[in-house]
């Protein structure tokens, strides 16, 4: 309850400028500063997004950042120690671009370290740099690039975090490719190696032919892509009769190892076990059955190449076939005539695709078919869904590459039973997000691809030993030791070897592929959290984990939630954190989510100067976890609204004084805290569920009929004519108005922290709204004994029913009446009659005529006092 200080209020409240009158004041005074010395069982934990840190922030980021923020606002007032961090995440794909054109530099690994080098530019003007007019550097000289030019974004990022309010611990700060992050990635790596969750392999997978980088299945997004179905004709053996399939890309034909249909297909099996001859290039193939083929596509068989897809490869390892791959890295048919085709025919039609891009090739192949005569009919155009990267503009290629995986169920049931298990541990909210969990992990079709041929990440730290020719034995890796992390191999030498024998027979050469962003945001806790033996803190590790929060999009379960889970299973055998946030988008006016990429996207510090930080704070609230919003600036001017109220009914209020709870004896004001336990109870419940949106709307509604109803009740009473030492209804308005206010702001400060926080200023001397302790019901309850919190409604509908008779004959609501009738229901009249005191002076009505009658609270026969009367 509130203290006993003057209140210093100023004479016109206002929003503007209060961002930069508290950000300031909170970080001088460790406002928001987690307790290193708290025990676990007192710690409430947060595993802070870290948003990446390469051109700018949007409004996206607002709404969902303000999510996490009520959360741990909500726990730090209700006695628990947040531990909040910040990282920000500069590993990635999007910095190392925007440094190549920014620096106008390419990173070459193979490079010796450079440390004077300066690069040729600085800016770009936004415009892109072609690879041939870029200058190569070593990685560790582009890495310091990265940082250097991420450094700048980062602290455009916190001050929008700042202005937003974001009550992070500005001292816990981390960034994804600093050298503490990069050791406990290179640390992690290792102990799955050793424990054999880590393993390299030669295997087919997705390529991006424009990024020149393997690509992993949690990156693929499935687009519309145009084609064309070709009917086209194998021979069968002996009889030399057509056997016809469908293929949309034809330029395949050279890869093809087989052709495949369902084994109930009555169709084609007496063709099990034969072979077929491929057309143009003659090669013998089997026709072969597999459940997952599907007899009501096409013509009920396909063509099995290695590879054109996802199916190819499962065809190609369950059937046990041959590798007769065509299309490398570059996207372009080998150069090379294969082993494999062998007729002069087949050598001919092959040497005219040789170097082609596989566009260019399937014209050429659609060609010679059509020459042959084995092209039935014409190519139909079609949309087919093909896969890309996320960021790409090109299907993927798969292609067979050596790789580096980990284990994450998709090849092994019970590793991937064990992370379903995880699944059903973890309380999603809201509860339906666990299925898209569920649906991601049930539909693996492999390990989780790690390594990437990228220049700016976590190197791989390994290295291998060269054989007396040179070659690298891969099959046995050097590893460093965990005290060296971290390590480039690619300018580092391995323990035991000098840098002169890197490369040379009997020497070494180092891993120059790094690791997929995902493998160290996936370490996300124990990087923010002291994990690790490099700048590591146990103390802090065995007060935080496991988190108690993961907060984030639901666009990205399939990747940073799901590769977290399989990273403490694996190093802890145990959950990352107990609770996940998960966030809906935000929707343009046209209903469509709004991204950098479609170009869709607002500004927030526009906003944020607009409208002020709490007015989009409260849009942000106004939507619960896991539902789309819809971006709306009418709803931000609500919550400006809802802000400058609370400054003005505070003033108001405290300009009563206060008087001590026990005072509170009036039937009007102990139905007001009546019905306050109840909005605490049920907006505390609320957050308990992580359902702010409740939580707001409660306390909202409440506040507005205490600003509406409430205070016009009651002021008349709580001035009493300006006396100090007022009797005993004054006192009591006055306690009530004080403690309800009291209890208000501490119930709104999570939501609009600006406002609340100078409110409370002028009545709290030096002390935080957002340290105070969060309202409990009982004391309300006490003071409001057995009131019945209906009345405060009741009372407020004949109010307004006086009112909208005053409005309707256009005069002044201080116009007195000398007579009204109020008609309700038996309950409410007597709940009327034990407030009609307030209710007269408030309404300025002389008598009122209080009639049993009805279901509702109805005014009627309100006699106006004229000037002439």
């Amino acid at each position: 309850m509130p203290d006993a200080r003057t209140p210093q209020v100023p004479d016109k409240p206002s929003l503007d400028g209060l961002e930069d009158r508290w950000a300031p004041v909170w970080e001088d005074a460790g406002t928001y500063r987690f307790d290193r010395g708290a025990e676990r069982a007192d710690v409430f934990s947060i595993d802070t997004p870290p948003p990446t840190a390469s051109g700018s922030l949007h409004v996206g980021h607002v709404f969902s950042y303000t999510h996490t923020d009520l959360v741990a606002r909500f726990q730090r007032m209700r006695g628990k120690h947040v531990f909040y961090p910040i990282g920000w995440d500069d590993n990635g794909l999007p910095t190392e671009r925007r440094v190549q054109n920014y620096f106008g530099v390419r990173c070459d690994p193979s490079l010796p370290h450079d440390p004077g080098f300066e690069p040729p530019q600085r800016g770009g003007e936004g415009k892109s740099v072609k690879a041939a007019d870029q200058v190569p550097v070593d990685r560790r000289t582009f890495t310091r690039l990265c940082v250097e030019l991420t450094h700048e974004d980062e602290k455009a990022f916190e001050a929008l975090f700042r202005r937003l309010g974001l009550s992070v611990d500005w001292t816990q700060q981390y960034t994804t490719i600093d050298d503490r992050s990069r050791a406990v990635s290179q640390q992690a790596f290792l102990a799955n190696l050793e424990r054999g969750q880590a393993y390299q392999a030669q295997a087919p997978g997705l390529w991006d032919v424009t990024f020149q980088t393997a690509v992993a299945q949690a990156e693929l997004e499935a687009r519309d892509y145009p084609g064309a179905f070709h009917r086209v004709a194998f021979s069968r053996s002996g009889s030399g009769e057509p056997l016809h399939i469908e293929t949309t890309r034809p330029e395949l034909i050279p890869a093809v190892v087989a052709l495949v249909a369902h084994p109930d297909d009555e169709r084609y099996q007496p063709l099990f076990g034969t072979t077929v001859r491929s057309p143009l290039f003659d090669v013998e193939v089997p026709v072969l059955a597999h459940p997952a083929a599907e007899p009501d596509k096409g013509a009920g068989i396909a063509m099995c190449c290695t590879f054109g897809d996802l199916t190819d490869v499962q065809w190609w390892r369950d059937l046990q076939l041959p590798t007769r791959p065509v299309v490398g890295r570059a996207g372009r048919l080998d150069r090379e005539t294969p082993e494999w085709i062998t007729s002069e025919r087949g050598r001919e039609v092959y040497a005219d695709l040789a170097g082609k891009t596989a566009f260019s090739a399937r014209e050429a192949v659609v060609a010679a078919l059509r020459e042959s005569g084995d092209l039935d009919g014409e190519p139909v155009p079609t949309q087919r869904k093909a896969n890309f990267f996320e960021k790409g503009d090109k299907p993927l290629e798969i292609v067979t590459s050596r790789q580096w995986y980990l284990r994450n169920g998709g090849r092994d049931g019970d590793l991937r039973q064990q992370l379903l298990d995880r699944g059903a541990e973890l309380d999603f909210h809201p509860a339906f997000m666990r299925v898209r969990y569920e649906n991601w992990v049930g539909g693996l079709t492999g390990d989780w691809l790690v390594s990437r041929q990228r220049s700016y990440g976590v190197p791989i730290p390994v290295w291998y030993p060269l054989d007396e020719d040179g070659e690298p034995r891969h099959d046995a890796p050097i590893t460093p030791a965990v005290a060296d992390l971290p390590v480039d191999p690619s300018s580092d030498a391995p323990a035991g070897y000098e840098e002169s024998q890197r490369g040379v027979p009997g020497g070494f050469v180092g891993e120059t592929d790094v690791m997929d962003t995902w493998a160290t945001s996936s370490l996300s806790p124990q990087i923010a959290g002291g994990w690790g033996e490099h700048g590591g803190d146990a103390d802090l590790w065995s007060r935080v984990a496991p988190f108690d929060l993961r907060p984030q999009g639901q666009d990205i379960i399939r990747t940073w939630l799901f590769s977290t889970v399989v990273r403490a299973h694996l190093e802890d055998d145990a959950l990352p954190w107990r609770n996940a946030a998960i966030s809906g988008w935000i929707l343009d006016p046209d209903r469509k989510k709004m991204s950098k990429s479609k170009g869709n996207v607002v500004t927030p510090l526009d906003l944020l100067e607009k409208h002020g930080t709490d007015a989009v704070r409260y849009w942000a609230a106004s939507a619960r976890l896991g539902t789309d919003a819809t971006f709306d600036e009418a709803q931000m001017k609500v919550g400006r609204r809802l802000a400058i109220k609370v400054l003005n009914a505070s003033k108001f209020v405290l300009g009563f004084g206060s008087a001590p709870v026990e005072d509170v004896t009036e039937p009007v004001d102990r139905a007001v805290l009546a019905g306050l336990a109840d909005v605490v109870e049920e907006a505390t419940a609320a957050l308990e569920a992580y359902d702010h949106q409740r939580a707001l709307s409660v306390t909202e509604t409440f506040f507005w009929r205490f600003c509406d109803d409430y205070l016009e009740l009651v002021k008349d009473r709580a001035y009493a004519g300006g006396a100090a030492d007022a009797g005993a209804g004054a006192r009591s308005a006055r306690a009530a108005l004080s403690a309800a206010l009291d209890v208000l702001l501490r119930l709104l400060a999570p939501f609009i922290p600006f406002a609340t926080e100078e409110v409370w200023s002028w009545s709290h001397d030096g002390a935080s709204v957002h340290r105070a302790a969060w309202p409990v019901a009982a004391p309300l309850r006490e003071a409001a004994g057995d009131a019945e919190p209906r009345l405060l409604g009741v009372v407020g509908s004949a109010l307004a029913g006086v009112r909208k008779a005053k409005s309707q004959a256009k005069v002044s609501q201080r116009t007195e009446a000398s007579h009204a009738v109020v008609s309700a229901p038996a309950d409410d009249v007597a709940l009327l009659r034990s407030a009609a005191d307030d209710l007269r002076g408030a309404g300025r009505v002389r008598e009122l005529d209080l009639r049993e009658g009805g279901d509702e609270v109805v005014v009627s026969d309100v006699e106006l006092v004229t000037e002439e009367a």
